[in-house]
């Protein structure tokens, strides 16, 4: 199959530059991460690009998009801002947003902030720590993790983010998912994601009654492979306070980087309820 090409471009934000991609042509949808770039969606993005525009971004801090004050944190609330001036510069919505991760949080913000821009969200495995009963606890682990990465031990903030996350991993794979490559942007962008993202985005609080009113139809996405996992319950977590059954898609908690065909098939069976 041809794969269809992006056409790259910079929107200049508050206190941002922001990098963005756009392929295809047809109805919109804004494929989203935090600390995850543009580049995570690149499998995913060009499936959809068969009969949607879709419009992928690095947010504010990561790779290509820089910001003014790199020692300020980047919020969901600030990253939603981005979206939603991204989404009116393209004039092409209302969009489907899918958000994962962090980015599942920032289209959440954005829908919250900006209902008028998003007819369907697809909040897919949000790291709320903040609707869960252990959140004392995860707030904890979270700025133990910070402070270890601070100090200096990678390694060791790695393997206190992925204990918090309740992921396992084999032997040697921390070494080689996070240390093999050490390049400035990697290490940089690693930097951004400790220090002035993660402590954001895991306090952030939705507004469960604002959510449940707004006319845009919010999905909750789950990794079929992520059951335990914080994530995963976060987001049963969510779609209870919502009232909503949690949808479920291929893989775990970033099933659209390792199945992108698989996840594509169930994101449109979706989409077309």
């Amino acid at each position: 199959m041809t794969m269809i090409s992006a056409t790259a471009d910079t929107l200049a934000v508050p206190g941002a530059r922001l990098h963005y991609e756009v392929r295809g042509a047809g109805p919109l949808v804004l494929l989203t991460g935090a600390p995850m770039d543009a580049r995570s969606f690149e499998g995913l993005a060009g499936l959809l690009a068969r009969d949607h525009t879709v419009l992928t971004t690095d947010p504010r801090g990561i790779n290509r998009s820089p910001v003014e004050h790199p020692d300020r944190d980047s919020t969901p609330v600030q990253r939603a801002e981005d979206l939603a001036c991204l989404l009116t510069h393209l004039d092409a919505g209302p969009a489907v947003v899918l958000g994962s991760s962090g980015g599942a949080v920032s289209a959440l913000a954005l829908v919250q902030s900006r209902p008028d821009l998003v007819h369907t969200v697809i909040a897919h495995e949000p790291p709320l720590e903040e609707l869960l009963e252990d959140r004392e606890q995860l707030a904890a682990a979270t700025e133990d993790m910070i402070a270890t990465y601070l100090a200096g031990d990678v390694a060791g903030a790695w393997r206190k983010f992925l204990a918090a996350a309740d992921i396992d991993l084999p032997p040697g794979a921390i070494e080689q998912m996070f240390l093999s490559d050490r390049s400035p942007r990697t290490v940089a962008d690693e930097h951004f994601q400790f220090a002035h993202m993660l402590r954001a985005t895991a306090r952030w609080v939705p507004d469960l009654d604002r959510l449940r009113s707004v006319p845009t139809r919010i999905v909750v996405g789950i990794g079929e492979d992520s059951a335990g996992q914080l994530c995963d319950r976060a987001s049963r977590a969510l779609a209870a306070g919502l009232g909503v059954t949690p949808t479920l898609f291929p893989g775990d908690h970033i099933g659209f980087v390792d199945r992108p065909a698989a996840f594509e098939v169930r994101l449109r069976a979706v989409l077309e309820r």
